[in-house]
């Protein structure tokens, strides 16, 4: 019996190191972004917060890409400005662009089974930002706890998008492909409800009746409470959750196999 492709559903810029890791648990790893990650048309507004960080006494990514698009933008980013992120992988995204606990402060969520916006704010001394100003670095879209609770303990909040999401083009080869591994049942690991939602566009566009079916049946590996709800509600059987970060989602591979 052949055994179930691993399909890598994040935007290709961070798809390929997770895809090598799943190469090299002997797996075969294939590439099927559902979201695409665009720039702004305009980066006006952007530019105009990223000069003055300074003034603020938080900056908080959303995301791996809100801490790309930042750092394209302001590569010398000042070590003295304290900042939070969500997840594992916006830590390793600091990292690699230098930005390392070693030399700034960095705010994340301790309990790596659910890392959030709700576990980052345990993190945060909220009486000591009241009445200062906090940057959040996000997409154009998203949830708005984060700000909205900062704001209600007194927090002064600037959101600023950095970068937006958009399904991928829906080509001919794309609409093969997703025959093809809706065919029989993977493995796909996904990291984003949107993603989910975007895919079972792309299923019902498919013009298979048998398509939502075959795609419910399909065996997803997702990193967060919020993603296996919705993919619970879109009727998905078989979900397994796993711990942030790759290195969770790596570890739910290996024992689904």
């Amino acid at each position: 019996m052949t055994e179930p492709l691993v399909v890598v559903t994040r935007p290709l810029a961070q798809a390929h190191e997770l895809a090598a890791r799943v190469t090299a648990l002997g797996r075969q790893a294939v590439l099927f972004p559902l979201l695409d990650i665009q720039p702004l048309p305009d980066t006006t507004i952007l530019h105009k917060a990223l000069a003055e960080l300074e003034r603020y006494a938080l900056v908080a990514f959303v995301s791996p890409n809100a801490i790309d698009a930042a750092l394209a933008v302001r590569p010398d980013w000042p070590f003295d400005v304290p900042l939070a992120v969500v997840g594992e992988g916006s830590r390793a995204a600091l990292a690699r662009h230098g930005l390392t606990a070693e030399r700034c402060t960095i705010y994340s969520p301790r309990n790596l089974e659910r890392t959030d916006s709700e576990t980052l704010l345990e993190e945060l001394d909220l009486a000591a930002l009241r009445g200062r100003e906090v940057l959040i670095v996000r997409g154009e879209t998203g949830r708005e706890l984060l700000g909205d609770t900062l704001r209600a303990a007194g927090v002064r909040v600037t959101p600023v998008a950095a970068y937006r999401r958009t399904a991928p083009e829906w080509t001919a080869e794309r609409r093969q492909e997703l025959r093809c591994l809706l065919d029989s049942q993977n493995d796909w690991i996904v990291t984003s409800s949107e993603a989910l939602r975007f895919l079972e566009q792309m299923v019902a566009r498919l013009d298979d009746a048998q398509g939502v079916a075959k795609m419910q049946q399909q065996r997803l590996i997702v990193p967060h409470i919020r993603i296996a709800d919705t993919a619970r509600s879109l009727g998905f059987s078989h979900v397994h959750q796993s711990r942030s970060g790759d290195d969770g989602l790596i570890a739910a591979l290996q024992s689904l196999s």
